[in-house]
């Protein structure tokens, strides 16, 4: 008895150790991004803007960006708040928070308001589906699709991509079809995959709801040159860790020949693997298979970026340049700017409390935040604002896990 109560507290140390690990890793990412919200040219402060014909100017470092009053009010307002329930201090307010949290709806009408969502985001949308793309790399994309064939992979691209974008103009006469079914999948891969690891409908609608209102995500979902299938296909990855693990890998490695970039959310990956509650022989082979999957792909790559001749060198000022496209290229979506560190936050005290996947909402937040500076640091790769989807995503479904079940 005395063997297993010592063991018991091992685990419960090593599991604090591991939040805390997680935690600081992750306010520390969301913080240094936030520099660039608060003060816009701090990170950048060294350099010189030279237009020509006019004189040079080196921006103030401490001027305030239009984002920083609302950031600190609502950090403030939703710390107090939250502080004030903690201590009870307000019955009325504990109150409100305790029906907020265990507010459930029913399967019938969470089926009712999804489809009320789908049939407004649809017909929301629909007309831009007869609108030409307008956006830089249509013209490159639409000029490899014309050409591209199943005969003529010998590269590596994102031929499922291609697949998929070329099918569409066969069985529908337009490449934006398929681009637009996969935004319309991703909702709904959202809600199942939020409902299913907070075990409430009610906090998979909210997550659908989020990523619905999202600038970012509203203004490439029906883009040909920036499709969601790599999103899409990686959360159905995660998804199919609950619902039929075998498939997890399979959609993973799909994501892959989608866009690259999805074989740097291997980490990730990996720790959403081993918290979530499926079996442990389950999560050694999903994460095994997983990871054999991503790392043999990623070698193959390097021996053919070796035999190409291409040189990746870390640039530092690059690197910390990559900080600051958070600033820029979310700056219309509002709930992202005012509410990431209170959500950092409150998923800690989530995964304190016993929610494991608030961890695993900390590591996918922070994790996409830092992708950006290493896309820049490590290569000659812009950020671009339809890169950070997938951080609209998993903060949609924070959100949500800050709403899961409660153990009795």
């Amino acid at each position: 008895m005395a063997k297993s109560k010592n063991a018991e507290k091992t685990t419960r140390t090593n599991s604090t150790i591991v939040q805390w690990i997680v935690f600081l890793f992750s306010i520390s990412i969301v913080l240094i991004s936030f520099i660039s919200v608060v003060f816009p040219a701090l990170i950048l402060a060294s350099d010189t803007v030279r237009i020509p014909g006019v004189e040079p100017v080196t921006p103030d470092p401490f001027e305030t960006g239009v984002w920083s009053g609302g950031v600190i009010v609502s950090c403030i307002i939703i710390f107090s708040l939250a502080f004030l329930h903690h201590k009870k201090k307000i019955k009325s307010l504990s109150k409100l928070f305790e029906k907020v949290f265990s507010f459930e709806i029913s399967r019938k009408v969470s089926l009712i308001v999804m489809i009320i969502l789908l049939v407004i985001y649809v017909s929301a949308s629909t007309g831009e589906l007869s609108v030409e793309e307008n956006l830089e790399d249509y013209v490159g994309v639409k000029k490899r699709l014309e050409s591209w064939s199943i005969d003529t992979i010998s590269n590596f691209e994102p031929h499922v991509r291609y697949f998929l974008l070329s099918s569409s103009m066969v069985l529908f006469g337009s490449y934006k079809i398929a681009a637009f079914l996969a935004s319309i999948a991703l909702l709904i891969t959202t809600y199942l995959i939020t409902t299913t690891i907070t075990q409430k409908r009610f906090a998979g609608i909210v997550a659908t709801v989020i990523l619905l209102q999202s600038s970012v995500f509203l203004a490439y979902d029906t883009t040909v040159s920036y499709t969601n299938f790599w999103i899409l296909f990686y959360l159905v990855s995660l998804y199919m860790v609950y619902r039929f693990w075998p498939l997890s890998p399979a959609a993973y490695l799909l994501s892959i020949p989608s866009k690259a970039l999805t074989a740097a959310f291997l980490p990730m990956s990996i720790y959403f693997i081993l918290r979530s509650s499926i079996s442990k022989k389950k999560k050694m082979i999903t994460a095994g298979i997983t990871a054999g999957i991503i790392l043999a792909g990623g070698i193959a790559a390097t021996e053919i970026s070796a035999t190409q001749g291409t040189d990746e060198k870390f640039d530092a000022k690059e690197f910390w340049m990559g900080f600051t496209s958070f600033a820029y290229q979310l700056r219309s979506d509002g709930l992202v700017m005012l509410f990431t560190i209170p959500l950092i936050v409150g998923l800690f005290i989530a995964s304190r409390n016993g929610i494991k996947h608030g961890e695993s909402m900390m590591v996918f937040i922070s994790g996409m935040l830092l992708i950006a500076p290493i896309l820049t640091g490590f290569t000659t790769q812009t950020n671009q604002p339809y890169r950070f989807v997938p951080l609209i995503v998993f903060f949609a479904i924070g959100v949500g896990v800050l709403l899961s079940k409660r153990q009795a």
